[in-house]
């Protein structure tokens, strides 16, 4: 149940830190935030925003608010596939090193070429540019090659085991360099409007654009755009994903269910009777009967949900485990050992440019998801058997 921490700032994390609290209550005490910030279980320090908080706002957006790896998100695939078919299609290693093959990965590392799906994607992309009057090369001259690639960091690809026994592929990116590229420009914009007009600020980066100026409507049209980026982005590497388990298995893949959702977008919706920009960063919608998903870490369980449409979190649930280390505390404090003795019995690269990511760098999930009981349904828990990550 939600805990009110103060006259604009409702929680749901039975684990929230001290300076995360400070954060949000900072964020909380923007005049135009209607009707309160809601802070989901896995809350923990942002750049600027808290990362699993969800920002209502009257006639302004704050870029940062969304935060730079803007339409982030997940997409899971059901297959018709049995983990015992799966374990008798051939060794897991080789499934991973072809998935691996299929999908570019870490920081900077883009396609070669496109493929003819990609080709597709990027043509409706662009059609979307035209008419809105954006020329994406202006972000990279190889937006169009990120497409279908999935970064570093919590990014991942996943085959994962349900409680029933079957096999799903799970998949976790964003809009690539092209949506960091926007979102950092438009939220220096903000920071130099807000210092022009001389507004007191508690945090600089929490600096926003009013609605009915161009640098608001400039910056609306850049994040729908990148928000679509990241979706087809996600549809992508699936469509790879899911050809690589079909060569592995001699079959095509069968898709029985596919679930697509952000976790760091904007959506104007209606909440406590009036109508506001919702800014989800590190949170998902949940509105009555929406599917979702919420990844733990590598290592642990992740949750295939669906939404309950409570009106206080204001239709949203957290959309992961939510780091408790920073990357750099998380590789002074954890071993290569104790990650190895984490990923057991799950096919990974094994290497220790992973250790910031082990599973003791972030929240117990199971905890999360008690927490979040009156937000979401859950209807399938996942158990990873492979795990594909970028540097």
């Amino acid at each position: 149940m939600p805990e009110r921490l103060g006259p604009k700032l409702v929680s749901w994390a039975s684990q929230l830190d001290p300076e995360t609290r400070r954060q949000a209550e900072r964020t909380a005490t923007l005049p135009f935030v209607h009707p309160h910030v809601a802070l989901m279980a896995d809350a923990h320090l942002g750049k600027g925003a808290t990362v699993g908080s969800v920002i209502p706002t009257q006639r302004a957006l704050i870029p940062a608010a969304v935060g730079v790896d803007i339409g982030c998100g997940m997409i899971a695939v059901r297959t018709q596939w049995t983990e015992d078919r799966l374990r008798a299609g051939g060794p897991l290693r080789a499934l991973r090193e072809r998935i691996e093959a299929a999908v570019p990965l870490s920081a900077g590392r883009y396609n070669a070429r496109l493929t003819d799906s990609a080709r597709e994607r990027v043509d409706r992309l662009q059609a979307h540019a035209d008419r809105i009057g954006l020329d994406p090369t202006r972000y990279g001259r190889t937006w169009h090659l990120q497409l279908g690639s999935l970064g570093s960091g919590n990014h991942f690809i996943e085959v994962s085991i349900d409680e029933d026994g079957g096999v799903w592929l799970f998949l976790h990116s964003g809009s690539r360099g092209v949506g960091n590229q926007i979102a950092q420009r438009h939220i220096r914009v903000a920071v130099e409007r807000c210092r022009r007009n001389r507004l007191d600020l508690l945090d600089r980066d929490l600096a926003w654009l009013p609605e009915g100026t161009e640098a608001f409507d400039h910056y609306l049209r850049e994040l729908r755009w990148a928000q679509e980026f990241a979706l087809l982005n996600r549809e992508e590497m699936m469509d790879r994903v899911a050809a690589a388990l079909g060569e592995h298995l001699g079959e095509p893949v069968v898709e029985s269910e596919r679930i697509n959702c952000h976790h760091n977008f904007t959506e104007v919706e209606e909440h406590a009777g009036r109508t506001v920009w919702v800014s989800r960063k590190g949170a998902i919608r949940a509105r009555a009967g929406e599917p979702g998903l919420i990844p733990g870490s590598m290592g642990t369980a992740s949750y295939v949900v669906v939404g309950r449409g409570e009106s206080t979190s204001l239709h949203s649930s957290p959309h992961g485990a939510g780091r408790t280390y920073s990357r750099t505390a998380a590789r002074k404090r954890f071993t290569l050992e104790e990650l190895r003795a984490a990923m057991a019995g799950i096919e990974y690269r094994d290497t220790s440019v992973f250790l910031d990511e082990i599973p003791a760098a972030y929240k117990d999930i199971d905890q999360v998801m008690a927490d979040s009981a009156d937000l979401v349904e859950v209807r399938h828990v996942l158990r990873q058997v492979v795990n594909v990550k970028g540097d």
